[in-house]
């Protein structure tokens, strides 16, 4: 199978591989920094950072799961990728977005009972509670991903095998059938689709309680609420709208955007750690501590 790639300028390519090896990069020293610092700091061994520290692992799975050979790929004139290659790209990107959806939801629920109820937040969050919010996202994407596989493995593919972006996805791998896919175009939709938007309608709720919630409390609480759910509000919203309308706009003139798919594999894994952590006055604490420990 033939990747057309980011771009098929010659010139802009070598500052693409440079751009996207420096954010590949910060993307992996950011998300380790933070489960590093989670794990060696006794003090962040609470439920809010535990999810944080998950969130920081699977966003170096979805920006490792294509962006490397990506980068890679920049450097070669020919991109091309086997089908078993591809398959598993398809299976890995599915499980890993899919899993990030469910978790952002395990952890606007872990905001939710500690705003809402703190007298009981403990109680509630226990250890056990937890790991499953931690194992659910894992089992949803391996279900979602699976289900989506079964739609296109079995499909007849007939050149030209060309796939218009730098990483194989369903709605572009799809049109290399030689069967009609109407059938599979819609099924691809309304998993995907069911996915993203319970998971994103979730979070908007979740969200919304917040902030009735802190609204009868000081004007200082209200303030501090909403500027933490600002952030968060942007970048759920910068992940769940590429990919909602990447799977789940009307499949008649179905395309990929390579921006889309660069916002939810590169920007939003750079992001997450930004907005959930390095904000935060008790992460940069501990980061310092850390500093002073080990330089």
């Amino acid at each position: 199978i033939l990747l057309l790639g980011l771009s098929t300028s010659q010139e802009l390519q070598p500052f693409l591989f440079v751009l996207f090896s420096v954010l590949y990069l910060a993307i992996l020293l950011g998300n380790f920094l933070i489960i590093l610092t989670v794990t060696s700091d006794a003090r962040l061994h609470t439920p809010m950072y535990f999810l944080l520290a998950n969130l920081s692992f699977i966003d170096v799975c979805v920006a490792s799961f294509a962006t490397p050979k990506m980068i890679a790929d920049l450097l070669v004139g020919r991109k091309t990728i086997s089908f078993q290659a591809c398959m598993a790209q398809i299976f890995f990107v599915h499980l890993f977005a899919g899993g990030e959806m469910v978790l952002l939801v395990s952890m606007a629920y872990d905001r939710y009972v500690a705003i809402c109820k703190p007298l009981h937040y403990m109680t509630i969050m226990s250890r056990h509670v937890c790991i499953i919010l931690v194992l659910i996202p894992w089992c949803v994407g391996f279900i979602h991903t699976v289900s989506q596989l079964a739609f296109t493995v079995n499909l007849p593919f007939c050149g030209p095998n060309e796939v218009d972006s730098f990483f194989c996805d369903l709605p572009l791998v799809t049109k290399l059938a030689c069967i009609d896919i109407y059938v599979v175009s819609l099924l691809i939709v309304a998993d995907s689709g069911f996915l993203s938007m319970s998971s994103f309608l979730l979070l908007v709720v979740s969200y919304t309680v917040i902030l009735i919630t802190v609204r009868n409390r000081s004007s200082a609480s209200m303030a501090k609420a909403c500027s933490t759910l600002t952030a968060h509000v942007t970048v759920v919203t910068l992940f769940f709208g590429s990919c909602i309308f990447t799977y789940v706009w009307p499949f008649s003139g179905y395309s990929v955007d390579k921006v889309l798919a660069v916002f939810y594999t590169i920007i939003t894994p750079i992001l997450n750690p930004v907005i959930y952590t390095l904000r935060n006055k008790e992460m940069k604490a501990a980061m310092s501590k850390l500093k002073n420990r080990y330089l």
